[in-house]
């Protein structure tokens, strides 16, 4: 399906990394200690594409973005704030989204609609305006194309987030080298169908609109919606992607190898975003990835990798170290998809150790000790052979620990 991954090479600078892209982040003061507000920017106007919550309650900001992503204006900026949502405020939080974009424009001279808006944080809570406008102002004095400015930037749209997430590459379309680059937050309030996220790529890659969102939907499907840490999906998730056509290849405007290439690129950032995203699960303190094996058709395998991993019994069992294998059995009885159990088999890996708990549907006098080496480390893969037909499917998510429990009790205060 897509092009050859040796041909793409993983670069520094993230979101800066492609021609034309400057950045920056500052502290505004609407949190106390952390930066709140970020700025990507290209002077070359770009085309957009996005990918949105499913939640029908949806955030002032995501509503007035994806109006505007919708209508093909081309695009300047983005305008990101952290700490604060701008969800569940009625009016006033789109009159205050709007203000947020024509403030952006305003202050780098830009024409109407392009600039793209996007908040994160609490729920319920009008924004500080008088904060936010100023700190336009000033941002727009701090943007950069250098690896700091790309790092203030991802620290920018931070909220429980407990380190930044970024990544960029190169590839060759045509004889010219293209990059992709982006930053990510996410930590709590993930679950299939997007979750608290937002993710903000940039490439200066020439690309139609169409292409370029048929490459981000597609990617999606096998990446954040085939993530989650705690089953809740967000009001204000979206991924957003900006391409300049500063690269000057050759117009990708079909599926051609060229295209293929592409959206293997912007794969590979969206799917080290999504595994970042649950690396840093609130109170995490394990990463697992459920792979299902031998499904009968692709959904079917995405719907029981799902299953496993938005298990509240699963995810206990792996924070306790306990190798229960019949909770995950379990999780894949309920998922609504029909197979045999009698030919079902469960494995635990980490590393070059692993362990068969289940075998064609009988469980295994399994070494406990050996399981236990496997479930004291941070990263712990779960194979599930179905043994019914050719098509697999990885999901990745995170346990659930007291820690979880502690942070978002806390939240609003």
């Amino acid at each position: 399906m897509f092009g050859t991954k040796e041909k793409i090479k993983k670069i520094n600078g993230a979101i800066i990394a492609p021609l034309g892209f400057e950045a920056a982040g500052i502290r505004t003061g609407v949190k106390r200690r952390r930066k709140d507000l970020a700025l990507i920017y290209t002077k070359n106007a770009a085309i957009s594409a996005g990918v949105y919550t499913t939640n029908v309650v949806k955030a002032a900001p995501l509503l007035v973005t994806k109006d505007i992503v919708e209508k093909g204006t081309p695009i300047n900026a983005i305008i990101i704030n952290s700490g604060n949502a701008n969800a569940c405020t009625g009016a006033k939080g789109l009159t205050n989204a709007w203000e947020m974009i024509e403030k952006t424009q305003k202050v780098f001279n830009l024409p109407q609609r392009s600039v793209l808006v996007a908040s994160t944080g609490v729920i319920g809570v009008q924004l500080q305006m008088d904060k936010i406008l100023d700190g336009i102002e000033e941002i727009a004095t701090q943007i950069g194309n250098n690896e700091q400015a790309a790092l203030n930037a991802a620290e920018g749209i931070m909220t429980t987030d407990t380190f930044v997430k970024g990544i960029a590459y190169e590839f060759e379309i045509s004889g010219k080298t293209v990059k992709i680059g982006a930053i990510a937050k996410g930590s709590g309030m993930i679950h299939p169908n997007m979750g608290t996220m937002l993710g903000f790529v940039t490439t200066d890659a020439v690309i139609s609109k169409e292409m370029l969102q048929k490459a981000l939907s597609d990617s999606t499907k096998n990446t954040y919606n085939m993530i989650s840490v705690d089953g809740d999906t967000s009001t204000n998730d979206m991924v957003l992607v900006l391409a300049n056509g500063c690269a000057k290849n050759k117009p990708i405007e079909s599926e051609t190898d060229d295209y293929k290439t592409f959206a293997q690129a912007l794969d590979m950032v969206n799917k080290h975003l999504a595994k970042q995203i649950v690396l840093d699960g609130e109170g995490a303190t394990k990463f697992l990835e459920i792979n299902v094996f031998g499904a009968k058709d692709e959904n079917s395998a995405k719907i029981l990798a799902k299953s496993v991993i938005t298990s509240n019994l699963v995810k206990t069992a792996f924070f306790g170290e306990d190798a229960n294998w019949g909770r995950i059995l379990a999780a894949l009885g309920y998922s609504g998809v029909k197979f045999d159990p009698e030919r079902v088999s469960i494995e635990f890996s980490c590393g070059d150790k692993s362990i068969y708990l289940m075998e064609n549907g009988t469980p295994l006098d399994f070494c406990e000790e050996t399981a236990q080496e496997i479930l004291k480390n941070k990263e712990i893969t779960v194979n599930v052979h179905l043994n019914e037909g050719n098509s697999k499917a990885t999901a990745w998510g995170c346990d659930l620990s007291y820690e979880y429990v502690r942070i978002n009790g806390e939240y609003r205060t």
